[in-house]
């Protein structure tokens, strides 16, 4: 069982990261050594055997950082980002600390003439080298796991939605490295299988599988129905010491990603987490949006003003299109575009979507329309604050009446400032196409929201967002 080899793997590890910390360190001397060869011909540096006399605090320092930022916990199923995040956290924090023991023994010659780019360069160097190994170990990980090495023999009790849904993951994911033990059920018949998953009892029979000794985790997996024995199932796999885990059936109430809290010893589960609730993700994604609208502005200046020129020489009308749609916190706005379409009665307009070969269109309309110039107003919109240049695109209040009955989870969307452009749009999800899964990329955006994710994007939108073939 793997739980017989963790320790000796997390030994491993431990003398590979204090390899990797004296190789980053090395190659950072040589970084300094080099360079005041090259830049600083004449000018000495201390004695080799001081900065590398350092190692003996620097070594057993970042060991304990990458134990404290979690650098050694099992991570069959974490993200890469993730690990970098603490990784760098790691390095932070030893920079911080180190420079601040040099900083109170400066009175000594040695660190008072220690140099500080050194220390820069172990940082960038070490962050780099730390990753690098981290990727190949689990590369190597996840290539043994999908040989069937390094398994991890997983019993779930109770047959429902969630266990559907855990079973289909991890044969989806062979790199993970889990093997399923069986199911334990009392509703289900002995024998059946679901994607090679056998019923092998009732849950009554949980002891005696567990006094076996095979299993490295428990997943408890029961039907909403059933939870009323969950307490007594969670004290005979905690008596066990085997490692369990909760996989709720929810997942056609709460689809999401909840989030829990310590209210004082009190677990509080919040049903869905929204970074951007958090004042400083709200403040730096507001920055990045008045910044990215003055530039885009300042760069499409010259199309909006061509664009401006051929609609009023070939279409009667105004030339700026304002329509209401429903934003931040379900409160309308003023939405601006480029008017597309003949001028025609609000009443006529305010329900009915633009279809393919609409004669509504203009000619120079559908041109703008199919290349999104006639969106380009709405960098006013940002700039004004009603809307983002990333987030879910805003609809009309006719629509959001609508939807909003016949969509589950459909308002949710308001949570967060509407976007000139989203992630349903570059996955294809724009104009006459399916509310449903335009909701669910909208929903993917908030909750997984981070500022990478807005830069890529608008990074696809110049790709898949501007000309678009439900853009019509």
């Amino acid at each position: 069982m793997i739980k017989n080899n963790q320790k000796k793997l997390n030994g491993l590890h431990v003398v590979l990261d204090g390899m990797m910390i004296v190789l980053s360190y090395t190659l950072a001397w040589l970084c300094l050594y080099l360079g005041n060869l090259w830049f600083n011909p004449g000018t000495g540096i201390l004695p080799p055997q001081v900065y590398f006399g350092v190692l003996v605090l620097i070594v057993p320092l970042y060991l304990v950082l990458y134990t404290f930022f979690q650098l050694y916990t099992p991570k069959r199923v974490q993200r890469r980002r993730y690990e970098f995040a603490n990784i760098c956290k790691a390095n932070v924090a030893g920079l911080l600390i180190i420079s601040m023991l040099f900083l109170l023994l400066k009175k000594n010659p040695y660190f008072r003439e220690f140099s500080t780019r050194m220390l820069f360069y172990f940082f960038a160097v070490n962050v780099v080298v730390e990753t690098v190994e981290r990727n190949l170990i689990r590369q190597i990980l996840h290539s043994m796991r999908g040989k069937g090495y390094n398994q991890k023999h997983i019993l779930l009790i109770g047959y429902s939605r969630a266990a559907e849904g855990f079973i289909d993951r991890v044969r989806q994911n062979a790199e993970w490295g889990y093997q399923i033990y069986g199911i334990l059920d009392d509703h289900v018949p002995v024998g059946k299988e679901y994607r090679k998953a056998k019923i092998l009892g009732k849950i009554s029979e949980l002891d005696s599988i567990l006094e076996l000794n095979q299993l490295d985790e428990i997943a408890i997996t029961l039907g909403l129905k059933e939870y009323a024995r969950l307490e007594d199932i969670v004290a005979s796999c905690e008596k066990s010491g085997v490692h369990t885990k909760f996989i709720p059936d929810y997942n056609n109430m709460i689809p999401t990603r909840p989030y829990t809290e310590d209210l004082e010893g009190l677990p509080v589960i919040n049903i869905r987490h929204v970074p951007l609730n958090s004042l400083f993700n709200k403040s730096v994604k507001r920055m990045v949006d008045v910044f990215g609208a003055v530039v885009a502005i300042t760069l499409f200046s010259p199309i909006m003003l061509a664009a401006a020129v051929i609609i009023k020489l070939t279409s009667p009308g105004p030339l700026i299109y304002c329509q209401e749609r429903v934003g931040l916190h379900n409160r309308p706005f003023k939405m601006y575009k480029f008017r597309s379409m003949e001028v025609q009665a609000p009443a006529a307009e305010k329900s009915r979507w633009t279809t393919p070969n609409d004669s509504r269109v203009t000619p120079i309309g559908r041109f703008i329309r199919k290349t999104s110039i006639d969106e380009m107003p709405q960098l006013f919109n940002v700039l004004m604050g009603d809307m983002s240049l990333v987030g879910p695109r805003p609809e009309r209040p006719f629509f959001v009446d609508k939807f909003k009955e016949e969509i589950p989870r459909y308002m949710i969307k308001h949570q967060v400032r509407p976007g000139m452009t989203g992630w349903a749009q570059v996955n294809g999800y724009r104009g006459d196409t399916s509310i449903t899964k335009r909701i669910e990329h909208d929903l993917y955006y908030i909750e997984n929201w981070t500022l990478g994710l807005d830069f890529k994007i608008l990074f696809l939108t110049f790709f898949k967002g501007f000309i678009n073939k439900n853009a019509y």
